[in-house]
């Protein structure tokens, strides 16, 4: 009998680690969604840049990031 208590309780435990991994995974795409909803909140707050008529009109459309 002890072979068979110690089977069922590796199989709950191994129930339990899969739902908590589910929440875990739930909770985490959750928050990604959050993250990209507030990041294109922030994008729409930002003003376009006003370009000059005097300036070609691809000046202004990039940013160099390397130094």
């Amino acid at each position: 009998m002890d072979m068979v208590s110690s089977i069922a309780s590796l199989s709950v435990s191994m129930a339990q680690t899969r739902t908590e991994q589910a929440v875990g995974v739930t909770v985490l795409r959750k928050a990604l969604d959050i993250e990209a909803s507030t990041f294109a909140t922030l994008l729409e707050a930002v003003a376009p840049a006003q370009v000059s008529s005097n300036l070609p009109p691809h000046l202004g459309q990039n940013i160099n990031t390397t130094a």
